[in-house]
């Protein structure tokens, strides 16, 4: 059988890094759980041990609900930089690239298992939430309008994440990504107004693209105007997005030169 018939085509190669991927996840347990578990967690602690001492003019719950999907997003998303500082430090990236399988489908394997593990995080999220209070009055239109905020966000967050994986020489340095990503919720609109921050942090809050997404899904699942927070939400992440993604191709060309 001839070389070109033995070899799988692009969309064949991507298919197939996003598979490996998503296998890698499921028996790396620790993390699985952790990816899994740890939205849980942080809805229950700040609904139940916060949200009594924090006066957001309606239910906690209604109000945190998506602070919380981002701050799992983003440590979701994150956790790419460390699979792709992985995979170069253990070579196995070297030898993907001596079967000629291309840099896009063996980066976007890693962005597209992201999104995969944090979709499954989103519906324990929202599932815990209606169990304990959230009660979203929206129509379907603004459900999947929600949800597209959310994937551009991931999807955005995974690029830049994989960027600094390439950046980065360990996978220890890798997860100070993780750090930083999880960070950028808590001065925003996530679990308190931006009103009650003193004004030197309420300028960061209010500039920073995390806010923007924040505000623009829970006026969508809300049912509340949007404003003008849904055009700055896609404006940062497609920023983003036009950074990381032809960065992301400058350092693997330098990396696995």
């Amino acid at each position: 059988m001839s070389e070109l018939t033995l070899r799988p085509t692009r969309a064949g190669e991507a298919v197939v890094m996003v598979a490996r991927c998503l296998r890698l996840s499921r028996r790396n347990v620790d993390a699985l759980l952790t990816s899994l578990l740890l939205p849980v967690l942080l809805m229950l602690l700040f609904v139940y041990l916060f949200g009594g001492a924090i006066d957001t003019g309606t239910r906690y719950v209604t109000y945190v609900v998506p602070g919380v999907l981002l701050l799992c997003a983003s440590f979701g998303a994150a956790s790419t930089a460390v699979s792709v500082t992985t995979d170069l430090t253990n070579g196995v990236i070297e030898r993907f690239r001596t079967m000629d399988v291309s840099a896009t489908a063996i980066l976007g394997g890693h962005v597209v298992a992201s999104i995969a593990r944090n979709a499954v995080s989103t519906v324990l999220v929202l599932a815990l939430a209606v169990a304990i209070g959230f009660r979203p009055a929206v129509d379907p239109l603004r459900w999947l309008a929600a949800f597209g905020v959310l994937l551009l966000f991931l999807l955005a967050m995974s690029w830049l994440s994989a960027a600094f994986g390439l950046l980065v020489r360990t996978p220890e340095a890798a997860s100070g990504f993780t750090f930083l990503a999880m960070f950028l919720p808590y001065p925003s609109s996530a679990f308190v107004p931006v009103e009650t921050m003193p004004s030197w942090i309420r300028g960061f809050a209010d500039h920073q693209p995390v806010t923007p997404v924040i505000e623009t899904l829970r006026a969508l699942l809300l049912g509340t105007p949007t404003g003008t927070a849904p055009t700055l939400a896609v404006a940062w992440c497609l920023g983003v997005l036009a950074v990381s993604v032809p960065l992301t191709a400058v350092l693997f060309r330098r990396r696995v030169a």
